[in-house]
Formats: C-alpha cells, structure tokens, sequence
C-alpha cells in the first residue's frame, strides 16, 4: 500500500528542486561548495591524525613559498 504521505510530498519536492536547480543557482552553488569544502576539511583531518605536529614557522614558510 502506498504511503499517501509520500506520495503527497513527492510533487511539492519535485517542484522545490526544480526551483532550486533553475531559480536559486547560485544558492545551489554556494551549497555545493560548501559540501566539498566540509569533505576536503574531513579529509584532512584525517590524513593529519596520526602524522607529527610541525611548528608554525614551517607552516607560514610553505605558504610564503
């Protein structure tokens, strides 16, 4: 049996993506960045854990290079 909830919030999520995805470009832009920049930032979370610390002069001399 169908569940008439479901089936009641399918058309209203089909026309909020649909005005998302053509309306709100850019919001769905922002969004999208925001989520690989979150996954970059896990990812090198991760990555960093287990390795050694380094001083923040080695830091900033990488950077300035």
């Amino acid at each position: 049996m169908p569940n008439p909830q479901k089936q009641t919030l399918k058309p209203i999520l089909k026309e909020l993506l649909y005005e998302l995805l053509t309306q709100e470009q850019d919001l769905l832009k922002d969004l999208i960045y925001e989520v690989i920049e979150d996954m970059a930032m896990a990812n090198a979370i991760k990555e960093g854990i287990d390795s050694e610390n380094v001083s923040r002069e080695e830091i900033f001399s990488l950077l300035e290079d």
